[in-house]
C-alpha cells in the first residue's frame, strides 16, 4: 500500500518500522516540529529521526487548519491509507477523508475505555487489571471510531514505561496484520457503555499524595515512571521515586514511620525502593539515607 505515516514519540517508531519491513511504500512521514530540549538544543522527534534514517521524506506542519496548503499537500500524496500513532495534532475531516481507506490509529487502550491523551497512565492509576491496544478507524470524534483489531495484556505491576513499550510493539504487529489483509478485519463500532476519558497528565499530579491509600500511591509511582516522575519533598528538596512497595504499617499521613523510609498513608504505608535526588543518579532508599537524613517522624 501507499502509506502516509503520522507519529511523534518513541511509541510510534515500531509501527513505522513494521510497515517498512512489510514492504509498504511510505510516501511521507508527518511528525510534530523539532522541539527545544532540556539543554536548549533543538532536536527532531523520534519518528522524524527514524524516518529520515529510512530515507522517508518528513513533513512537520504546526497545524493542518492554519498552515496554508497543508491539507492540499496531504491529499496530493494520493495515499491508500494514513497510519497514525501518537501524532499529537487534531486531524480535520478533509485529512481523514483524503486517503482511499481513511486513517488508522494505534491507540493504547481497550476502547471505549480511556479515550484521549494519556490512556496508559490512566489505566495504571485506576487500577485496571487489563489494558491493551486497538487499531481504530479514525473519525472526527475523540477516539470514537470503530476498531478493526485489538490486543490485550495484564497491567500487573508494570510501570508506564514498561507498558508503553509493550503496547507499542503489540500495536505495530496488529497494524501490520490489518494492512496485510485489510478486508479480513472489518471495523466494529465501539460499545456505547464504558466510555472513560484519559486526560493529559499534568506535572502537578506527580506529587505523591499520602492522603490516599497506599495502593493508590504505589500506582502513582508506576504511572509517572518514567515521566513526569513521582516525587515528594523534604527540607525544600524534591526526591523522585522510581519504584516503591506497599508495606504493613500505620501512622500519621505523610509521616516517616521508621528508619527505612516507610511513609504513612490514609490506609497502609508505602516504602520507596529506588529514589533520586536532583542532579544525582538513581539509588536505593538505604543509599539515600546514608547521605541525606530523613528521621522518623518527619512529615513529607
Amino acid at each position: 500500500m501507499r502509506i502516509i505515516f503520522m507519529g511523534t514519540p518513541e511509541f510510534a517508531v515500531p509501527t513505522l518500522d513494521a510497515l517498512v519491513a512489510a514492504g509498504h511504500e511510505i510516501v511521507a512521514a508527518y511528525s510534530q516540529p523539532p522541539r527545544r530540549g532540556n539543554r536548549g538544543k533543538t532536536a527532531p522527534s523520534p519518528v522524524h529521526a527514524r524516518a529520515e534514517a529510512l530515507g522517508i521524506a518528513v513533513r512537520t506542519p504546526l497545524s493542518f487548519r492554519r498552515e496554508p496548503g497543508a491539507i492540499e499537500a496531504f491529499a496530493a500524496l494520493e495515499a491508500d491509507v494514513a497510519v497514525v500513532a501518537a501524532y499529537g495534532l487534531i486531524l480535520p475531516q478533509a485529512v481523514l477523508d483524503a486517503p482511499r481507506l481513511g486513517c488508522l490509529n494505534v491507540h493504547g487502550s481497550l476502547l471505549p475505555r480511556w479515550r484521549g491523551a494519556a490512556p496508559i497512565q490512566r489505566a495504571i492509576l485506576a487500577g485496571d487489571a487489563e489494558t491493551g491496544v486497538g487499531i481504530m478507524q479514525m473519525e472526527a470524534g475523540l477516539d470514537t471510531g470503530p476498531v478493526r483489531l485489538e490486543g490485550r495484556t495484564p497491567v500487573g505491576g508494570k510501570t508506564a514505561g514498561e507498558l508503553t513499550a509493550e503496547l507499542s510493539a503489540m500495536g505495530a504487529g496488529l497494524m501490520a496484520k490489518v494492512l496485510g489483509d485489510f478486508d479480513r478485519y472489518p471495523a466494529v463500532a465501539q460499545p456505547e457503555d464504558g466510555v472513560t476519558y484519559a486526560a493529559k497528565i499534568d506535572k502537578a499530579e506527580a506529587r505523591l499524595d499520602f492522603a490516599r491509600p497506599a495502593v493508590e500511591v504505589e500506582r502513582q509511582v508506576r504511572a509517572y515512571n518514567p515521566a513526569p516522575g513521582a516525587f515528594f519533598e523534604v527540607g525544600g528538596e524534591r526526591i523522585r521515586v522510581h519504584a516503591a512497595e506497599m508495606v504493613a504499617g500505620s501512622g500519621g499521613i505523610g509521616s516517616v514511620l521508621d528508619e527505612r523510609l516507610t511513609i504513612g498513608c490514609s490506609e497502609g504505608a508505602i516504602r520507596p525502593i529506588l529514589v533520586q535526588r536532583a542532579g544525582r543518579g538513581v539509588m536505593t532508599s538505604a543509599e539515600l539515607l546514608r547521605g541525606f537524613a530523613i528521621p522518623e517522624g518527619t512529615r513529607l
